[in-house]
């Protein structure tokens, strides 16, 4: 009988659920951003999507780089880094009445997840990173 608890094996950055998380998230950054007023394109617009898109690098980046754990913290916390600019665009969307309450507060608690699942990686790096060969 398989244990409920049986750890998933993860085979790929795309089989982290942060990762689907942040790349669901930045798919509908795209989707939401494409109604942002043509003044925003070189500001607002690229910047959100820069910035949503960057986390997903991020993880993959530390992802290859697990069996040097230090770089792999560092590219959590640069994917850290991103969720937190994201969200910030987030709110300026928001404010500038580019977004409805109800999706900002959405996509707003995505980062939220987003940072508690790259805060519970950091704390358990040593279960993710395998030794040099």
């Amino acid at each position: 009988m398989r244990d409920a608890k049986q750890k998933k094996i993860i085979r790929s950055v795309r089989d982290l659920k942060v990762y689907r998380k942040a790349f669901d998230s930045a798919m509908e950054i795209f989707v939401i951003s494409k109604k942002f007023p043509k003044t925003e394109t070189y500001s607002l617009t690229d910047q959100i999507r820069r910035a949503s898109r960057s986390v997903c690098s991020n993880l993959s980046e530390g992802w290859r780089k697990r069996r040097y754990k230090a770089v792999f913290l560092n590219k959590l916390t640069d994917a850290q880094q991103e969720a937190a600019e994201a969200q910030t665009w987030l709110e300026f969307a928001f404010h500038c009445k580019y977004l409805d309450e109800e999706t900002f507060h959405k996509l707003d608690e995505s980062y939220e997840h987003i940072f508690a699942m790259l805060n519970a990686m950091e704390k358990k790096a040593d279960s993710f990173c395998r030794p040099s060969s």
